[in-house]
């Protein structure tokens, strides 16, 4: 062995090298200047030569083998070499030449541990994961992954043999996080890391901020360049910009819920059938424009591992699934949602991720993402693990993640699932599967910090994007803004009233009597958060059928009940979604395996039902009654809801003009009310603008075909004489009250429909 060698060599970081459990490789391998000469090392196991050379592949030199495991080196006179490349023969005819990846610093700062450490790096995205770089003219990938409890890290995959000796990463100091940066690892290529963990055991790992994945049952990452996609947005996001200067809540909001692997099936893409993002974004969008709605909610789109989870346990927070392309093309699919005006909603989960050996469980051998305290850290009846939000480096990778898909993929909403098992520590546990906060109660005060974190941030770099919850308790101030103490939510998910009203359309008339409180109880309500009406997947799966499914009576009755549910919905405050199938009126409850039954439009109640939505959608785009004024008690008001026997109600939706008045009269009732009266806010005409019972839905068309004049009614209240409790007087005095003056109509409301009348105000004379 050269004596200079011999003298520089530290032989601890040799065997920590040959045991795999190096974190500080740059102090053994690359180039080192020692005694005024350059000393080359390189470990390349199973090779029989290697040598350095300059970066033309000129000056070429033998480096001598230093251990037989793989250890080369060379000692050159100084300045020898400016830039160096490696080339190493393995046989006669394999030989890959290389520039050195150790001799690349490490570019992460301070700074950056600075703000990850206090949670508030919100680009950490650009940082940590594989990023395509180009370092002196030569171009590679960057990887960076926080393990601090790791003993050493490896960069494994398709470029190196997924050898874990060839590439150990460099540890910064005291933060956790390890980086390097490999000359020609390109787009495309597959890795993982291979933790060493302090255990001595060899973990691999998916990066947990990997933009792409392989397709399940694999689950490598990916190397992909996010950044090159050529956006044509920018009209849209002006336009956008230009609505929100009116308050966002009064602008109209008519979501489709998707699962893009089961809205359809083209039976040429092998094996799974799935749409393309690419295939999907033209015939969807297309679709989406036609029925008249203004978002989409996809379902799933996050990379997981198991289809069955629809993409609620996610392996990749990151990665856009491969299932239905790259992310190049999902970025496809969310520039032409934006063409067609549709804004793009994505489920998210930051409340817990599943276990699979590949992902964020135990990422670096001990609990990472998830709390070190089961108690804390699981959810037991899911089995799943608990975001640890009380460590400052996970909160700011959710954090991150919603602003990256905002930013990154020009998303314009998310969807937060399972609020409510952040919020309360002894959510889905028993005695003793929980502990209690630090005051003896069961509100989990890091998950309500770190969601009010996230919302506050949210609202500060992207106002024009928001974030919706899924939350099913009666928590309060869940879209209250958080200087004002709330979560700081754009819109709640309103489950009780999806619960409730289906409940209650399930029932037999005679039995909806009885549960009339049950229809109106959403309406004490409606203003206590800022609503979106559901009817969503949750409603269709685990043996609870399909919405026709679920309505009472004979065929033709539900049919007719199911479209008076959709009219009564659509008058009610809140936002709308629908979940898809349902427009049509899919028999079979949902399931991910099977497109939707799309050969039932081939019948007529359904393509009628369609129809049917399809109308109603395009009447809500039409009249802001509908719409403007979801969170304000001008909004909203009774004429009829005291009628249990008749199981009708009647009320007034108001726009933001008094021209933009709307009465809605909902039947759930199998009998025809020929000679309807009810209570009207004014005088005027009501003219009838929708009717479920028309022939074109698929009624019997009983309609109201002439505008309906609304009557005056009198009334004077005469208190009747009293006896004075106690005497044989008669008090003959009359009190006589201000007349109250009210108007009525009288129409026709067929069975199980609604009647939607349009009418202007008209002051009393």
């Amino acid at each position: 062995m050269n004596e200079t060698i011999e003298q520089w060599l530290d032989r601890d970081l040799v065997g920590e090298l040959l045991s795999q459990t190096i974190n500080a490789p740059q102090e053994l391998l690359g180039m080192h200047m020692e005694n005024g000469v350059q000393i080359f090392t390189a470990f390349r196991p199973y090779a029989e030569h290697v040598f350095v050379t300059d970066d033309k592949g000129g000056n070429e030199k033998e480096l001598e083998c230093l251990h037989p495991d793989g250890l080369f080196g060379i000692a050159v006179e100084t300045d020898l070499y400016k830039a160096y490349k490696y080339k190493v023969q393995y046989a006669e005819d394999d030989i890959v030449s290389f520039y050195d990846p150790y001799n690349y610093p490490v570019t992460m700062t301070s700074f950056d541990f600075h703000l990850f450490g206090e949670g508030k790096h919100y680009e950490i995205f650009e940082k940590l994961g594989a990023h395509l770089e180009t370092v002196d003219s030569v171009t590679g990938t960057r990887f960076a992954v926080y393990a601090p409890n790791a003993d050493a890290v490896s960069v494994v995959g398709s470029f190196n043999m997924w050898d874990g000796s060839i590439h150990p990463m460099i540890l910064h100091q005291n933060n956790g996080v390890y980086e390097l940066f490999i000359p020609g690892v390109a787009e495309g290529d597959t890795y993982k890391y291979l933790i060493t963990s302090r255990k001595d055991k060899k973990i691999f790992k998916t990066d947990p901020y990997g933009n792409y994945a392989e397709i399940r049952p694999y689950n490598a990452s990916k190397v992909y360049d996010i950044n090159r996609f050529k956006w044509t947005d920018r009209t849209y996001f002006r336009k956008r910009q230009r609505l929100m200067k009116e308050d966002r809540e009064r602008l109209p909001m008519n979501i489709y819920e998707v699962h893009l692997g089961s809205w359809r099936h083209n039976e040429e893409n092998y094996p799974d059938k799935f749409y393309t993002y690419r295939e999907a974004a033209d015939e969807l969008g297309e679709y989406l424009s036609e029925m008249g709605y203004t978002h989409v909610e996809l379902i799933g789109i996050s990379e997981y591992p198991y289809d069955a989870s629809w993409g609620y346990q996610v392996g990749c927070y990151y990665a856009p699934t491969s299932r239905y392309g790259t992310p190049s093309d999902f970025m496809y699919f969310v520039d032409k949602m934006h063409k067609l005006g549709i804004e793009v909603i994505l489920d998210w989960v930051p409340a817990h991720f599943p276990r699979d050996s590949h992902a964020l469980g135990l990422f670096d051998g001990q609990p990472l993402y998830e709390h070190p305290d089961s108690r804390r850290g699981e959810h037991p009846d899911w089995g799943t693990y608990i975001f640890d939000y009380g460590r400052n480096e996970v909160s700011n990778f959710l954090i991150a993640n919603a602003l990256f898909w905002v930013d990154k993929y020009h998303i314009d909403g998310l969807r937060a699932d399972a609020v409510a098992s952040m919020l309360y520590l002894d959510y889905g546990k028993q005695d003793g599967q929980w502990i209690p906060n630090r005051h003896g109660g069961h509100e989990h005060e890091e998950a309500i910090s770190f969601l009010q974190h996230l919302n506050k941030i949210m609202s500060k770099r992207h106002p024009e994007a928001y974030i919706i919850a899924e939350e099913s308790t009666a928590w309060q101030g869940v879209t209250t803004i958080v200087k004002e103490g709330g979560l700081g939510f754009a819109y709640k998910w309103n489950m009780g009233w999806m619960n409730d009203f289906t409940e209650y359309m399930k029932m037999d008339p005679y039995f909806k009597s009885h549960h009339y409180d049950q229809l109106k109880f959403s309406l004490s309500y409606y203003l206590a958060e800022k609503y979106i009406l559901v009817l969503s997947h949750d409603e269709v799966v685990h043996g609870k059928g399909s919405l026709i499914d679920k309505m009472s009576g004979s065929d033709e009755e539900k049919f007719a009940g199911l479209k008076a549910s959709y009219g009564y919905m659509f008058g009610h405050p809140g936002k709308k979604l629908l979940f898809m199938g349902q427009e049509f009126a899919q028999r079979d409850e949902w399931s991910e395996s099977k497109e939707l039954d799309w050969g039932l439009l081939d019948s007529e109640p359904h393509s009628k039902m369609k129809q049917f939505v399809k109308d109603l959608n395009h009447l809500y785009l039409e009249k802001d009654a509908f719409y403007y004024n979801d969170y304000n008690e001008i909004g909203f008001e009774w004429m009829d809801c005291e009628n249990p026997d008749k199981n009708t109600v009647t009320f007034v939706r108001r726009g933001k003009t008094t021209k933009s008045q709307l009465l809605f009269a909902v039947s759930f009732s199998p009998l025809v009310q020929e000679e309807y009266t009810v209570n009207v806010p004014c005088a005027g005409k009501y003219k009838e603008i929708l009717n479920s019972d028309d022939k074109i839905y698929g009624g019997e068309g009983r309609l109201n075909d002439k505008p309906i004049t609304a009557k005056k009614i009198e009334e004077k209240e005469i208190k009747a004489e009293e006896k004075e409790e106690g005497t044989d007087e008669v008090n003959t005095g009359t009190i006589e009250d201000k007349p109250r003056t009210d108007y009525e109509i009288t129409m026709m409301l067929p069975p199980l429909s609604v009647v939607i009348l349009e009418f202007d105000y008209v002051k009393s004379k």
